[in-house]
């Protein structure tokens, strides 16, 4: 394997890019908030007063009723958006089980990942140290999270610490202190927290509208089609999610990728840990799909992790699979990192 001739990841232009993209999230977030609002209003004035839906909309824009289910949306889209940045080292850690490294850690080998971690600080010229936890985990894998550099945590498994060598570990660090670099840990854990939520409260309104009396007696046509709506948004909704998170996730490893290459001054560590993860994955795949079924909210840190374990093996960039990752194609992150694979 030969070190990696490339230029510095132009991190600042991803850094400003993070930002749009986080704010059109959050606006996205609330939009969707306010339409279910809206639509539930516009329901039960509809099985209230018997109006057709341009009658109940002509009610509520004229101020004739106060749309009390809009409100309670927008107060629920802003509570779970400061929820989100107040609590979110244990969103992301939701389901698992870990334990938080210290300087002053008593366990060599978390002593070890304390001083990689600072080290690459250092190199990447970061002013705060993040939080970091192990996950306890056989399978491999670590996450950059947090709304801000000042705020920033790192995980990664038992697993992941236990079986890369050093170098290779101080590469993966490398990767997750790009992330924080570049600020896509915030774009990240909005998208990541607020679609789970989201899709939370379509279950929510599509089980009340079920059971509601207007839908069994199936007596207003366009009260059957507001629930109409929800049902198609509450199976058309996962597949936005899915887009929305590829669409954010792909590039941000590449520019993740470059940067732990910048900072390690090799392409050789980070390649070699992506595919010790990758064969550790495929040789254990019964018992870590076992493992990873049985972590509570796997979903919240799916599109944040280095390794995306459902998809993200050494596909081809044709290949079905690798269409719904939120991750590229491990094959692709080589090549990125001028890494050639012989099939």
């Amino acid at each position: 394997m030969k070190n990696l001739q490339t230029k510095s990841a132009d991190w600042r232009a991803s850094l400003q890019q993070n930002q749009r993209r986080t704010l059109i999230v959050i606006v996205l977030f609330f939009a969707i908030y306010l339409g279910l609002g809206l639509l539930i209003d516009i329901f039960m004035i509809m099985q209230t007063t018997g109006d057709d839906t341009a009658g109940a909309l002509s009610a509520i824009t004229t101020g004739q009723i106060f749309p009390y289910a809009t409100l309670f949306a927008a107060v629920a889209a802003g509570l779970g958006l400061l929820i989100t940045y107040m609590m979110h080292d244990k969103l992301m850690l939701l389901g698992t089980q870990y334990v938080e490294v210290t300087a002053n850690n008593p366990d060599p080998d978390a002593l070890m990942l304390y001083h990689v971690v600072e080290e690459m600080v250092l190199a990447a010229g970061l002013r705060y140290m993040p939080k970091i936890y192990i996950i306890e985990a056989d399978y491999m894998n670590a996450f950059a999270s947090g709304y801000s550099e000042k705020s920033a945590m790192l995980a990664i498994t038992r697993g992941l610490m236990q079986k890369l060598n050093r170098a290779e570990l101080q590469a993966v660090m490398a990767h997750e202190l790009s992330h924080i670099r570049h600020q896509d840990i915030k774009l990240t854990l909005t998208a990541s927290v607020l679609s789970s939520l989201i899709l939370i409260v379509l279950d929510m309104v599509f089980y009340k509208l079920m059971f509601s009396g207007a839908y069994r007696e199936r007596r207003n046509n366009n009260q059957q089609m507001i629930f109409i709506v929800i049902m198609i948004l509450r199976y058309v909704m996962p597949i936005v999610t899915l887009l929305l998170m590829m669409y954010l996730s792909r590039t941000r490893e590449y520019m993740a990728d470059a940067g732990a290459v910048e900072l390690t001054r090799s392409n050789e560590p980070l390649a070699s840990a992506l595919l010790k993860i990758h064969q550790d994955h495929t040789q254990h795949i019964d018992e870590q799909r076992a493992e990873y079924d049985r972590t509570a909210h796997e979903e919240v840190r799916r599109a944040a992790y280095l390794y995306d374990p459902s998809y993200a093996g050494i596909n081809a960039a044709h290949d079905l699979s690798s269409m719904f990752s939120t991750h590229p194609p491990l094959k692709a992150r080589l090549k990125a990192l001028g890494v050639e694979m012989v099939d």
